[in-house]
């Protein structure tokens, strides 16, 4: 009689060569003559409407052209002159609602010009063969804090070093590169991409990182713009919002973040423990890499639950299709109301949702899924704003990320504009920087 999986969370659900195939590059890189190829299918638009849907501007048809023309490492630097993080928002970037969204040839025949690809084929030539493409200028003898290694801060500490600043980063994590590093999931990254990154970026020279420093811990607001000439916080959302549901205080209830930090994080996959039967909560990206990578792990049913309509989703509809491929069920217009079990979880209670005028309201249908692992995807928020003006939770800017506090700018996911993308946040990290350059030239 064959073994019954166990229950709760365990480690080595499936084989090590399973778990490899299972995390292997999501889109894996294309070959020169593939980039050519792909490259002769864009229509080199004099208005390109796929670089106005690029928050960064990126010149999408001159690179392209670069590439047609067998020199990816010029079309790099046409990249990286928009975008230093090009080769991670190549990776994972949702195209499919920016720039490829918006191709001509994804309105005219459903199949779009591969621009996450090209921009990955070009930027990955650029930084195996080159040293870093850019040199810094004269020191001004200005200093900038960052706080923050995340997108947002790597983005503007590069800008400000390129334009002769001395920039310190101050970050709390053992790594550079925020959601890049701990935030997204493995298979959209793979061979430690986001440490190699940051580690290149910050090659052109003036740039210190510090470790282990905490806003509102080790280092505070009012001495760091006593200390520097400018501030610029790019410090994420670090709090996980809670459920708040009825039921007792059970083992096996997680935050999402955390879960995917773990396993961005971890050596050996198959030391991971998942559970048997998972339930993720949310419907951003956050919940759809939560989901994928518990059925990944080797979880035997993972369960997806929306609160609202699938087109309400955060997650984008390939995001979406792509769980359902893996075996993710995916559950829409449901809120979670309880618990089940006795010191392990066992189910966790949903009640169906309705939406009208008034917005989300609850039908007193309800329904239970088994679980013996659940995972929360419901937002985050902000941490230590230090006195900084906030609104629905986010720090106010203006313009160019500048705060109502002088000397500080803010970017990224802790700014009103931010959207939980790495391409948004490394835009508003550049602006800012230029803003700030031009504040401290005047």
């Amino acid at each position: 009689m064959p073994a019954q999986p166990q229950t709760g969370p365990v480690a080595g659900r499936l084989p090590a060569d399973t778990l490899a195939r299972n995390f292997a590059d999501l889109h894996p890189p294309l070959s020169a003559h593939e980039a050519r190829v792909a490259a002769d299918r864009c229509y080199f638009c004099h208005d390109a409407p796929c670089v106005t849907a690029c928050p960064t501007e990126i010149d999408i048809p001159l690179f392209i052209r670069e590439i047609q023309a067998g020199r990816p490492e010029t079309a790099a630097r046409e990249i990286f002159e928009a975008n230093i993080l090009g080769g991670m928002c190549a990776r994972v970037c949702p195209t499919e609602v920016l720039c490829e969204g918006a191709c001509v040839r994804e309105a005219a025949e459903g199949k779009p010009v591969q621009i996450g690809l090209l921009q990955r084929h070009a930027t990955d030539s650029l930084m195996a063969r080159q040293g870093h493409p850019f040199t810094r200028a004269a020191r001004t003898g200005k200093r900038v804090a960052v706080v923050g290694a995340g997108p947002a801060g790597l983005s503007c500490a590069h800008r400000l070093a390129r334009h002769g600043h001395d920039v310190v980063i101050f970050e709390g994590a053992p790594k550079p590169g925020g959601l890049n590093e701990y935030g997204i999931a493995a298979y959209k990254s793979v061979d430690e991409f986001a440490a190699r990154e940051a580690a290149w970026i910050m090659e052109i020279g003036g740039i210190e990182l510090r470790h282990g420093q905490w806003l509102g811990g080790e280092i505070t607001l009012e001495t760091l713009r006593d200390e520097y000439d400018a501030v610029f916080l790019g410090i994420g959302l670090s709090g996980v919002n809670a459920l708040g549901l009825d039921g007792p205080e059970v083992e096996g209830m997680h935050d999402a973040v955390t879960f995917i930090s773990a396993l961005r994080q971890c050596e050996d996959l198959s030391t991971l423990p998942i559970g048997r039967d998972v339930v993720v909560i949310g419907g951003g990206m956050t919940a759809i890499d939560c989901a994928v990578q518990a059925k990944g792990l080797g979880a035997e049913t993972v369960t997806l639950v929306y609160r609202r309509a699938r087109e309400r989703m955060g997650a984008s509809r390939f995001e979406q299709d792509l769980a359902a491929q893996r075996g993710v069920r995916l559950i829409f217009e449901a809120a979670p109301v309880a618990v089940e079990g006795e010191g392990r979880l066992s189910g966790v209670v949903f009640e169906r949702m309705g939406e009208g005028s008034e917005g989300l309201a609850p039908t007193g249908d309800r329904f239970t899924l088994p679980a013996d692992q659940m995972f929360r995807a419901v937002g985050q928020r902000l941490g230590d704003a230090s006195g900084l003006k906030t609104v629905r939770g986010k720090v106010v800017t203006q313009g160019s990320g500048r705060t109502d506090m002088d000397k500080v700018w803010a970017g990224g996911d802790c700014g009103v504009g931010g959207d939980d993308l790495t391409v948004t946040a490394v835009a508003q990290g550049r602006d800012a920087a230029e803003d700030i350059h031009g504040t401290l030239t005047d």
